[in-house]
């Protein structure tokens, strides 16, 4: 059986959102280094392994475009990090946070007329894990650009603080929002 980083067995992670249990793939056997083979189809991103997914949200950051092997040590570290602070598999703590980091509802405008309403309505769960993982990235990015604090260390703490709903954290506050929006369009 393959262990990501050869470190963290993924067969006892649990994912405790039913409605994103097919969204989030923690398959043991598949690797975070697809090279692409999922980019073929519209929604076959559902099948790449979670850590990937947040290993090309965090390549989306102005210092690491196309740096698959920096991006894939970063998030080794902070796996480290995550383990060291938390004393709980790594890949469990991200599928927590991203349960927790993923906005349930948003809001669409609708055009009546010449005037743009806003309407408030509930996110698909594929949307939910894309949104979360890119709140999450842009959480670490943000914390540890134009800072002493390395990157693995950012995304670590953005994760541990999504996983345990910690307001504090980019990613809640950011969903927090979204939240409070759509509730004002009911």
């Amino acid at each position: 059986m393959y262990k990501l980083f050869d470190k963290w067995d993924s067969s006892e992670v649990e994912v405790g959102d039913v409605g994103l249990q097919r969204y989030i793939n923690i398959d043991p056997v598949i690797l975070p280094y697809s090279g692409g083979k999922h980019a073929r189809q519209q929604f076959n991103k559902s099948n790449q392994h979670i850590v990937e997914r947040l290993i090309n949200k965090m390549m989306l950051t102005h210092h690491n475009t196309g740096k698959k092997m920096t991006t894939y040590k970063i998030v080794s570290d902070a796996f480290d990090v995550i383990n060291k602070k938390t004393k709980e598999n790594p890949i469990q703590v991200l599928v927590n946070a991203i349960i927790n980091a993923g906005p349930r509802e948003e809001t669409v405008r609708l055009k009546y007329g010449g005037i743009a309403v806003p309407k408030a309505v509930d996110t698909a769960p594929q949307r939910r894990v894309d949104i979360a993982l890119k709140l999450i990235a842009q959480g670490a990015q943000k914390s540890s650009f134009k800072s002493r604090r390395p990157a693995e260390e950012a995304l670590a703490n953005e994760i541990i603080a999504a996983a345990n709903y910690d307001v504090k954290s980019y990613s809640i506050n950011k969903k927090e929002g979204k939240e409070r929006v759509a509730k004002a369009a009911r």
